[in-house]
C-alpha cells in the first residue's frame, strides 16, 4: 500500500467505546508531528457504548482545505464486525463511495463479507486486511481498550505515512499532554501526582507495544498479488 501517494481519505467506522474518535485525533497529531497535514471530523449520535460512531481523516503531504465527511475514501477502517453484519454505521453499505484500488482494514474473527460485498469490492480492485485487533489488544496490552491502537498501527504501518516516533509523540500528547509538571504545596500532593503520572506512563507503554506489534505485522503483508481478503494471524 505504501507508495508516493500524496493523500489518503480515511473513513473510520466503529461502535461507542472503541476509541474511534481518539484514534482519529492521534492520527492527525502524528501527521502534524511528521511535518505533514491532516484534517479530522468526528461524527456520532448518542454518546454511549455500542452506538455507531464514525470519524473522517484526511492525511496528506500537502495542505488540506476540505473538512466534513469523507464521501470518497481511499481507506476504510472497521473497528467492529457489526458495522458490516448489522449495518451499525452512518454510512451504509460500509463501502459506499470507496475509490478503486483502495484498502479496507477490518477488526474481526469471523468472515463478515457476503457475496454481494465481495463482488463490489472485487470490481473496485479493493484489498481487505482482516485481523483480530481486539484480541491482539487484550493479548499485548491486557485490555480491549487498546483496539484502536492496533487498528491505527496497522493502517500507518501499511501506508508509511509517519514513523513510529511520530506516533509515539502523538500518543504521549494524548495521554500526558504536552508537558507534565509535578508540583504542589505538600509532599502528599506530589506523591499523588507522581502515582497518577506513573500509571499514565504504563498505559502509554502498553499502547505503544500494541502499535509496534501491528507495525511489524504490516511490514510482512504484501497485497500486490493477494486475494481480496488477507487474514492475518495474531
Amino acid at each position: 500500500m505504501a507508495d508516493d501517494k500524496k493523500r489518503y481519505n480515511i473513513r473510520i467506522s466503529g461502535l461507542g467505546g472503541q476509541g474511534v474518535v481518539t484514534s482519529a485525533h492521534i492520527l492527525g497529531n502524528a501527521m502534524d508531528n511528521a511535518g505533514k497535514f491532516a484534517s479530522l471530523v468526528p461524527f456520532f449520535g448518542s454518546e454511549k457504548r455500542m452506538a455507531p460512531v464514525e470519524a473522517y481523516v484526511r492525511a496528506s503531504s500537502q495542505p488540506i482545505y476540505e473538512v466534513g465527511e469523507v464521501v470518497y475514501p481511499d481507506i476504510i477502517m472497521i473497528y467492529h464486525s457489526q458495522v458490516v453484519t448489522h449495518g451499525k454505521s452512518y454510512t451504509m453499505p460500509f463501502y459506499t463511495g470507496l475509490k478503486k484500488d483502495s484498502l479496507i482494514i477490518i477488526n474481526s474473527d469471523i468472515d463478515v463479507l457476503d457475496e454481494e460485498d465481495k463482488a463490489v469490492l472485487n470490481r473496485l480492485n479493493a484489498k481487505v486486511i482482516q485481523f483480530e485487533a481486539t484480541e491482539l489488544a487484550k493479548k499485548v496490552a491486557g485490555t480491549e481498550l487498546a483496539t484502536n491502537m492496533a487498528m491505527m498501527g496497522m493502517v500507518l504501518g501499511m501506508t508509511k505515512l509517519v514513523t513510529e516516533e511520530n506516533i509515539e509523540k502523538a500518543v504521549r500528547e494524548r495521554f500526558l499532554g504536552n508537558s507534565f509538571v509535578a508540583s504542589g504545596g505538600t509532599a502528599s500532593l506530589d506523591s499523588a501526582i507522581e502515582k497518577k503520572f506513573k500509571k499514565k506512563e504504563e498505559l502509554l507503554s502498553k499502547n505503544m507495544e500494541v502499535i509496534n506489534k501491528t507495525f511489524e505485522m504490516a511490514a510482512s503483508i504484501d497485497l500486490s498479488n493477494a486475494p481480496l481478503v488477507t487474514k492475518i494471524e495474531i
